[in-house]
């Protein structure tokens, strides 16, 4: 029997609802006008009062995920560590602070979800100080979990209101301990949902949990080979309506952190076709070989002031050289990853709707001879039927 018999899997994205069932896939452009709740009944209830509460499995990334700001004492362990978690967790990396740098460090005018401190082995003490409450009392957050030194945990836990404290992510080995905190940035998640009015009454729907779309395409990777002909290492890349998505083979970094996934993913919040549409234009107006690019694709810039068909498909090509170009050596960034090793390229989300192989199969070539000065040519796979993400629902 097929592991979707009885079962209805929907996808709340940025741009559209999809529903997958035992026999299709389908989507729908959402109405913003519209509360979510009542837009995906209005248009899928006929398909969702078929199914049971607990046969509805629903992921999403409609609410935005949570943001969250990063507290540590290194960037090659703390502050590396957290974020990693915090990324394969779904969640939102607003900034992260160096905390011998953090007197001087601008304050985030932005409502954090959450606070991550982070720094030192439990064998370490007296880490922290008068500086840390001083910054926290400037910034404007909901939730704040320390993940360090358990000797400086009751210090922290006195000076602190309502801090959540969890077992330390580096261990006396100085490998990432990632389990706690990720099972606890996925609560918190859920927690989010449920307190966001026009998303909470999903669960109306549903009696499982909803967890982030970016955490259920990450948990897809293992067994991606089971749908697609993908050769290692590889990245996946997914581009929507508010971000664009990279989860990539940790054979790709130089420097691997010793856990248990084999994956890991980058997002990058201001590259999406919709949602993050200007903050994709101001990227690319600032990109010195975009101009380049636009001519190879037969456009002027006049496209950025357009809206049509032609235009969303020169946004999400653009969307693709601009991430690629964001991870490739050409930026020193967080993870630079090892292009020219690369074997296989897969595209889901939103871009497999738009966009043709050999559209892409174009734009990936333009980017690998003009940045990397090279004929290296990754084979791209297209998840049209959007099974990365079906396969994450069902095993979860």
């Amino acid at each position: 029997m097929s592991k979707l018999e009885n079962k209805l899997l929907i996808d709340v994205g940025s741009t559209y609802f999809k529903l997958c069932t035992k026999d299709s896939v389908q989507q729908h452009f959402r109405d913003f006008n519209k509360d979510i709740y009542d837009d995906l009944t209005y248009k899928c209830g006929e398909i969702i009062k078929n199914y049971e509460k607990e046969n509805i499995h629903i992921c999403s990334s409609a609410n935005g995920g949570l943001s969250t700001l990063i507290i540590g004492i290194s960037n090659s362990f703390s502050l590396k560590y957290a974020t990693n978690i915090a990324f394969n967790s779904g969640i939102n990396i607003i900034d992260t602070v160096l905390y011998k740098d953090i007197e001087t460090t601008s304050i985030p005018s932005d409502l954090i979800d959450v606070v991550i401190v982070v720094g030192g082995i439990d064998s370490v003490s007296n880490i922290f100080d008068e500086k840390l409450f001083k910054f926290l009392k400037e910034l404007n957050y909901s939730n704040i979990v320390y993940v360090g030194s358990k000797k400086d945990a009751p210090y922290l836990q006195k000076n602190i209101e309502n801090l959540v404290i969890l077992p330390n992510i580096i261990n006396d080995k100085l490998h990432v301990e990632e389990e706690n905190l990720k099972e606890y940035l996925t609560n918190l998640y859920q927690a989010d949902i449920m307190g966001k009015e026009d998303i909470k009454h999903l669960y109306d729907i549903t009696s499982n949990q909803i967890f982030s779309t970016p955490y259920i395409v990450n948990k897809t990777l293992p067994m991606i080979d089971s749908k697609f002909k993908v050769a290692d290492p590889y990245i996946l890349i997914d581009i929507g309506g508010a971000t664009t998505d990279i989860h990539y083979s940790k054979d790709l970094v130089d420097e691997n952190m010793v856990t248990q996934n084999e994956y890991d993913r980058l997002v990058f919040k201001k590259l999406g076709v919709y949602k993050s549409k200007e903050s994709l234009i101001f990227a690319a107006k600032n990109n010195e070989f975009v101009y380049e690019l636009l001519a190879h694709l037969k456009v002027t810039e006049n496209i950025f002031d357009e809206s049509s068909e032609k235009s969303t498909r020169v946004l999400m090509q653009l969307a693709i050289f601009l991430v690629l170009c964001k991870v490739s050596a050409y930026r020193q960034a967080y993870v630079n990853l090892k292009l020219l090793a690369l074997n296989s390229v897969v595209f889901t989300g939103g871009i497999t709707k738009v966009l043709k192989q050999e559209e892409i199969e174009d734009i990936v070539t333009f980017f690998y001879k003009k940045i990397l000065n090279s004929s290296h040519n990754p084979t791209i796979v297209m998840d049209n039927n959007y099974d990365v993400w079906t396969l994450g629902m069902l095993e979860k």
